[in-house]
């Protein structure tokens, strides 16, 4: 098992497993833990990375100028060991590339990288990923935190709310056993933008808004405890939590599952985006605790 490595300045401590590049627990200066408790009885994880790509395969297959390859949900690189490139007292930064084992299932050259950062409140984090290969890489990315619900501080799971940055009108992506089956859930925001948490929200699976508009939510409890998410750049979001749970997952994505049926190419998948030889794209999260 790896050593979670300790990041942290006078206002926030945030640890992260080598295994994943995973944020494995964030906390105040009053010793508040944010993250889930990561109950086996409910889900093991805490803050995948999910790369090369983001939800279920239609059968968990995808093909490659006609080849065919398999893949886990969210991909590989949440259990593969990242090599720790430097560290500060408030920064930490990570880096996973190709080997023998992920070309045998994503045939593509890569460098996956890293960063954690805290400074002014916030945990910034930031990920880029690279194409090292010499032909075009299809491939998505997402963040998959988990946090606490209930807020530290706060007495139960009751009156937690979700707040978005912007009116959010449009009906939900709908999964069907992990697949895309079309745009026609219908939204629980009660006024375009506030969620009231329940349980029951997801006893179908996850809320997904695509086509976002916002670019932050806030997430709240009823007795003032609150963090933001910030998401830069991201279209797409999935809010997850497995009823009875202790954890809310507030997920940007840049990608999203297969479409119900999809046999298409990696390269033609929805939400792919393909990377030019030797080119690179980031994605950044940010989570600031009040």
């Amino acid at each position: 098992m790896s050593a979670w490595v300790t990041i942290s300045d006078e206002a926030l401590s945030a640890a992260v497993n080598p295994l994943g590049a995973e944020l494995s627990s964030l906390t105040d200066t009053g010793g508040r833990e944010w993250m889930t408790n990561a109950d086996p009885a409910f889900w093991t994880g805490r803050s995948p990375l999910l790369f090369p790509i983001v939800g279920a395969l239609n059968g968990g297959r995808y093909r490659v100028d006609g080849v065919t390859y398999e893949l886990p949900p969210h991909g590989f690189a949440r259990r593969r060991e990242f090599a720790q490139l430097g560290r500060s007292d408030t920064q930490v930064r990570f880096r996973l590339t190709d080997d023998a084992a992920t070309r045998a299932i994503y045939p593509f050259g890569f460098a996956l990288d890293v960063e954690y950062r805290i400074g002014n409140g916030a945990l910034t984090i930031i990920c880029t990923v690279t194409n090292q290969g010499d032909t075009p890489m299809p491939c998505s990315f997402g963040y998959h935190p988990a946090f606490a619900w209930p807020l530290p501080g706060e007495a139960g799971k009751n009156g937690h709310m979700l707040r978005f940055e912007a009116d959010e009108p449009g009906m939900l992506t709908r999964l069907d056993r992990g697949l895309v089956a079309g745009a026609d859930r219908a939204s629980p925001l009660a006024d375009g933008r506030t969620l009231a948490l329940d349980d029951a929200l997801f006893t179908e699976d996850a809320l997904i808004w695509d086509g976002l508009a916002s670019r932050t939510v806030d997430y709240s409890g009823p007795n003032g405890a609150r963090l933001q998410v910030a998401f830069p750049g991201a279209d797409t979001i999935g809010v997850w939590t497995k009823p009875g749970a202790r954890f809310l997952c507030i997920e940007p994505w840049w990608g999203i599952a297969d479409p119900r049926g999809f046999t298409g190419e990696l390269r033609d998948k929805p939400g792919m985006m393909v990377l030019a030889p030797h080119d690179s794209r980031r994605f950044t999260m940010i989570v600031t605790p009040h």
